[in-house]
């Protein structure tokens, strides 16, 4: 949780600071955009990559290499000094940072039992409001001070690689994968190997190029990806928005004080930890594809009575509160695990590394989305939200293809 949480609060540092940033360095509102498009491109990916390496050499050592990198990158943001160094820099720091969430998703989901596994893992993915709570109490305690005295404080993550070594193992399902890769790889005839395996696995795949048992075999695996694909382009495209440009959105068309913007980000950000649990928990009663699916109807919703009511700005500010609540907790508490029960240990790392990928492509694809409309649509700031807040969000309901996974279930049962 605690990993997740410094990953989250490296990447929202600039969420929360981009305008003091812009304004230290002269960047132009479409250079404010341009800087989000690109991190998001390059942090496809980095992703894919690890998770890769998660499934070839462990999944604890790409943690401590994600956390490790993003943290050296996020300190190096305070000596920047124009417009490709801040890109360079952030596209690192963001791309390793936001590799962690395959990677924990990977650790935890395959350490724990079946029993209440999708609320357990939420209290990890509930390190992403504190991230943000950190990151927005971090700028608001430092800003006074200058941006770069706020990144040179990101680098803590430092700290918890250095305690993490300790504490992070490797799962059981992954020792017993690799135990049997090497007994394909010598020989060992598959019926005695039946006899010796502590997880089931499909051991006529186990040895095969894992690309290839992703991409190129047809079946359950892939088309359970490309539903997955479908669902997240739409969640991840809009919250490029609500997310990710909101205070600057915020700010720039429609007057609201950047530190009034950060407290409501603070607040969202604390009380929105508890929203995960409470969606990992609504997960096990009712299932997490029919949480997916009421989140997917109550986005745009909420959206529209936001921008409708933009000007009154404390109501404005409540709402908001809500529509930061599902577009994160409710939607993620949930739909995170989703994603590890899916599919088998053998391409588990690759694949959570991939969807990793796939997201921050989605959000690359926003934000891309909102450089346009910035351009096309300076002077119409209502027509962006319409577009990408509750147009985009709508499409979140490609979670009614889903396959439904019943909670509780053993993970080689669900995918084998």
């Amino acid at each position: 949780m605690m990993g997740w949480a410094l990953a989250s609060y490296n990447y929202n540092l600039l969420t929360v600071g981009y305008s003091s940033v812009a304004s230290a360095l002269h960047l132009t509102s479409t250079q404010v955009a341009e800087t989000g498009t690109v991190i998001s491109l390059t942090a496809i990916f980095v992703p894919i990559g690890m998770g890769y390496w998660m499934d070839a050499k462990g999944r604890r050592i790409a943690w401590m290499i994600a956390l490790l990198i993003s943290a050296v990158f996020t300190g190096l943001t305070a000596v920047v000094t124009d417009f490709i160094q801040l890109v360079a820099v952030r596209a690192i720091a963001a791309s390793f940072g936001l590799a962690e969430l395959g990677i924990s998703i990977t650790i935890v989901n395959e350490s724990v039992g079946p029993k209440s596994r999708g609320w357990l893992y939420s209290w990890v993915q509930g390190g992403w409001p504190l991230g943000v709570f950190l990151a927005s109490g971090i700028y608001l305690a430092t800003i006074r001070f200058g941006f770069r005295i706020v990144f040179a404080i990101g680098a803590i993550p430092l700290i918890a690689v250095v305690i993490g070594r300790y504490w992070i193992k490797e799962p059981e399902r992954y020792e017993n994968l690799k135990r049997i890769k090497a007994l394909l790889k010598k020989g060992v005839p598959m019926d005695q190997i039946e006899g010796i395996e502590e997880y089931k696995t499909d051991l006529s795949q186990a040895g095969k190029n894992v690309f290839k048992q992703i991409f190129t075999t047809p079946g359950y695996i892939r088309r359970q990806l490309i539903k997955i694909m479908l669902a997240w382009f739409f969640y991840a495209s809009s919250w490029a928005l609500t997310n990710i440009f909101i205070a600057f959105y915020l700010e720039h068309y429609f007057g609201w004080s950047l530190t009034f913007v950060a407290y409501l980000l603070l607040i969202s950000g604390g009380l929105g930890f508890f929203f995960y649990p409470l969606s990992g928990y609504l997960g096990e009663k009712f299932g997490r594809k029919t949480v997916l699916v009421y989140t997917a109807v109550a986005t745009p919703i909420m959206a529209i009575i936001f921008i409708v009511d933009i000007h009154y700005i404390l109501l404005a500010a409540i709402i908001y509160f809500f529509v930061y609540q599902l577009t994160n907790g409710v939607w993620s508490g949930a739909g995170y695990t989703y994603w590890a029960e899916s599919f088998p240990t053998r391409v588990r790392g690759t694949l959570m590394g991939f969807l990793t990928g796939w997201f921050n492509f989605s959000t690359f694809a926003g934000s891309l989305i909102y450089t346009l409309l910035v351009i096309f649509f300076s002077t119409d700031p209502i027509l962006i939200w319409i577009i990408m807040a509750i147009g985009l969000s709508a499409g979140q309901l490609f979670a009614l293809t889903l396959r439904k996974i019943k909670s509780g279930e053993v993970l080689e049962d669900i995918s084998y």
